[in-house]
């Protein structure tokens, strides 16, 4: 990937973090983080399990309140966001859940369909088909449009999870750790699928991982979090060279 924490961002951005806190009980998961995603990036975010790296980024998208701090997606800031600024700005993020969240009642054609449909914009059946097509091509499976999700691989599922994520044309994708569960070879395939999205539809992501081949294939830039804070920012070079004995555990 290209090195970019050593050049001076001339992309804007298109979400800003600062001093976020968020609790469950006594339990502090996110201790003032603070980031920053610049258009046409991938930020991974590494921590280890539990570090509340999928907490962060369901505070993105609302699906969590967050306690203190502020969220900055585009123009709106989300901590008194009104219910249709908030769909506004959902209909900019796409969300591939870990476990690819596809209904299981429902045909690949369907989970696709649905998707759509909650973008309450109208469009015709012949559009609607081509879209999911187009998505569902995107991924590399149109054949499995008929498809019941019990007929498909667990890599097959996750790509199915990206085309109904890729169906609605989002500016911003959060990957919540993409590769788990899947083999080595199946979880390289999915990680270049990531910077293929990137490259074709220019979007900025945040990759969740603690995965570290996914790591080095798709990360633009690297953040890791520790005990709730921001531990490191940098390049990946930068982590791979570094002597620090916490950062070392993962780049072994």
């Amino acid at each position: 990937m290209e090195d970019q924490t050593n050049k001076k961002h001339t992309n804007k951005v298109v979400i800003e973090i600062k001093n976020l806190e968020k609790s469950f009980g006594e339990t502090k998961i996110l201790d003032g983080i603070e980031l920053q995603l610049y258009e046409n990036e991938n930020l991974v975010v590494l921590g280890k399990s539990g570090s509340g790296k999928s907490v962060l980024i369901k505070c993105i998208v609302s699906l969590l309140k967050h306690d203190a701090g502020s969220i900055t997606v585009g123009k709106y800031e989300l901590t008194d966001i009104n219910e249709e600024d908030l769909i506004k700005v959902r209909k900019k993020i796409g969300f591939l859940f870990q476990g690819a969240a596809l209904y299981d009642s429902m045909t690949v054609r369907e989970n696709l369909t649905f998707a759509l449909s909650r973008l309450k914009e109208k469009f015709s059946k012949q559009e609607i088909n081509d879209k999911i097509t187009e998505a569902l091509e995107n991924v590399g499976l149109p054949d499995s449009i008929d498809k019941m999700p019990s007929e498909l691989s667990g890599g097959m599922k996750k790509r199915i999870g990206l085309a109904r994520t890729l169906v609605v044309h989002p500016e911003i994708i959060l990957y919540d750790e993409p590769t788990t569960g899947l083999d080595p070879i199946t979880s390289d395939e999915i990680s270049h699928l990531i910077n293929e999205t990137k490259a074709k539809f220019k979007n900025s992501s945040i990759i969740i991982t603690h995965d570290i081949n996914c790591v080095k294939t798709v990360a633009d830039r690297i953040i890791m979090i520790k005990d709730g804070k921001v531990y490191k920012e940098g390049n990946l070079r930068e982590f791979i060279n570094d002597d620090d004995a916490y950062i070392k555990s993962f780049f072994k």
